[in-house]
């Protein structure tokens, strides 16, 4: 096709990808889950599982293979924005003022199952055709372990704002606590992708990069050039003149580091949204850039990954008992884990059950990491199609589980738990 064609497609493929998402979101809304599970569920039905298993001509119509750089392009433009945001409701005042409790329940969340993710990758490289042969055991293991681990922030903030939960007890120790997960699980994946090469300097090198980043983003950028924009931003009460042009490109430019030293670029989103001060600058920030992203971007994002899940390679009875097993390995590590972690500092029985259910929910950060994997060559698409469908189905067993669990026990109950272990 030539490009003017694939430039008229692109709106063609908008178009279908928004309708989808928009029509799922609706009939999703009414069995109360967020958005983002139906954006999930639209990418899998655009792709060759669904639609090119259905209709096969009008799927290779409407994604041809010369039209997907285009797609991956601006997927990437979405998650590099998308991490933005998600870093500028990172709450660090939640992780500080309940650390205590929150990094019991997020360490057990993330050493169970890391320890039974990693234990994975090892029986599933003895098998093959699930990791790349570049890769070796301890990639395979690390990679594995990350992707076990993951909570999704994002999803996990949605589910509590929308119960309403969002200022209790109960809401605030796991918003803390996913905070924790996801910023170990992305420092984890970013020595991963830094070792595929198969070198040791390579990975001690990325790691490297990232601390350095971080230090140049926390005592340089944002002293000298976002502490004096959010200072005008409080004074004003607005978003000053230019100071999203120089947000964005900051944001640019620390993608293009992070990716430059072998951390992928949402790592230096992440990071950066991190350190915008909490107030008018951040809170406008994501008003400016959440409605596009989160409308248009994402969904394509979505869509990109959905093209790369193809369900038919999980044909056998073995692969079939593979993905339930990933499956089950995502869920009996993180939820026992957090369960028992929660329990042993206080909670009750139902307490612990509700914040393990919350923390299970894996999202778009899972997809992501996937993404990841595979575009890397980490992993084979058989393995990707088995985390997608992870993904899916922890993310839409979340809310469900939680109301089962929660919704109609008195929150009142968990207030003093916390309270407790805050008296001096």
């Amino acid at each position: 096709m030539t490009d003017p064609a694939l430039a008229a497609l692109l709106f063609v493929q908008v178009a279908v990808i928004l309708a989808v998402c928009r029509a799922l979101g609706w009939l999703f809304a009414r069995l109360r889950q967020p958005l983002v599970v139906a954006e999930m569920v639209g990418g899998f039905v655009l792709g060759p599982s669904l639609l090119g298993w259905i209709a096969p001509g009008l799927h290779a119509r409407l994604f041809p293979a010369a039209s997907l750089h285009t797609l991956y392009v601006l997927s990437q433009i979405g998650l590099v924005l998308y991490m933005f945001s998600v870093g500028l409701e990172f709450r660090l005042d939640l992780v500080a003022r309940d650390r205590r409790r929150a990094l019991a329940v997020s360490a057990a969340g993330i050493a169970v199952p890391f320890a039974s993710g990693a234990a994975l990758a090892l029986a599933m490289m003895r098998g093959g055709g699930f990791f790349t042969p570049a890769v070796r055991p301890i990639q395979g293991a690390l990679f594995m372990g990350a992707a076990m681990s993951i909570t999704a922030f994002p999803v996990l903030a949605r589910i509590i704002s929308e119960r309403g939960i969002g200022g209790t007890a109960i809401g605030s120790l796991s918003l803390a606590a996913g905070a924790i997960d996801d910023a170990a699980a992305w420092v984890t994946f970013a020595i991963v992708v830094g070792s595929v090469t198969g070198s040791a300097t390579v990975a001690i090198g990325a790691a490297g990069g990232a601390l350095l980043y971080t230090a140049l983003v926390w005592l340089g950028a944002r002293r000298i050039i976002v502490a004096p924009i959010a200072a005008r931003a409080e004074r004003d009460g607005a978003l000053p003149p230019s100071a999203l042009a120089i947000m964005l490109g900051l944001l640019a430019l620390g993608a293009w580091f992070t990716d430059l030293v072998g951390i992928h670029s949402v790592f230096g989103a992440f990071v950066l949204g991190v350190s915008v001060p909490r107030g008018v600058l951040a809170r406008e920030l994501g008003r400016a850039i959440a409605p596009l992203t989160m409308t248009l971007l994402v969904p394509l994002f979505f869509v990109y990954s959905g093209l790369h899940t193809r369900l038919p390679l999980i044909d056998t009875a073995s692969l079939w008992a593979m993905a339930l097993l990933v499956f089950a390995t995502a869920c009996a590590g993180k939820g026992l884990a957090c369960w028992a972690a929660a329990h042993a500092t206080g909670a009750t029985g139902r307490q612990a059950l509700a914040i393990a259910a919350l923390m299970n929910a894996r999202g778009m950060v899972e997809l992501i990491l996937a993404n990841l994997g595979l575009e890397r060559g980490l992993i084979t698409p058989t393995l990707f199609t088995m985390l997608v469908l992870m993904a899916i189905g922890t993310t839409l067993m979340t809310g469900p589980l939680f109301s089962a669990i929660w919704e109609r026990h008195r929150e009142a109950a968990i207030e003093p738990w916390l309270a407790a272990d805050r008296a001096p």
